[in-house]
């Protein structure tokens, strides 16, 4: 059996209600040499609040990436950019988001 390819995912949490937040439109951008983001993929939360391949198919390589999570949900934050570096595309990387009405953590998880 074939090892997964490795991928950029994501599970975002509502804090506030303790519920996963499903339907949030979260975006992955890659940065390219010039420093011009350009869209990978764009996906929404399934019911369990997660997105499993932000990649869309593509391969994960080595770079700076931004996964853009759109909230618009009427609360002090319309949503938030977390950008970071893929240093061994080996490996593969859970970036999940934890948003409340006034505070939003996101931390690497496994």
């Amino acid at each position: 059996m074939a090892e997964p390819q490795p991928t950029i995912s994501t599970h975002v949490l509502d804090t506030g209600s303790g519920a996963p937040r499903a339907g949030a439109t979260v975006r992955l951008w890659r940065r390219d040499a010039g420093g011009v983001r350009r869209l990978v993929h764009q996906a929404a939360t399934d019911a369990d609040g997660r997105i499993r391949d932000l990649l869309g198919g593509e391969a994960l390589t080595e770079g700076v990436y931004a996964l853009e999570f759109v909230l618009d949900d009427g609360t002090l934050f319309e949503g938030l950019t977390v950008e970071l570096r893929i240093a061994d595309a080996t490996r593969g990387y859970h970036v999940p988001l934890l948003a409340a009405p006034y505070g939003l953590t996101t931390y690497r998880g496994s």
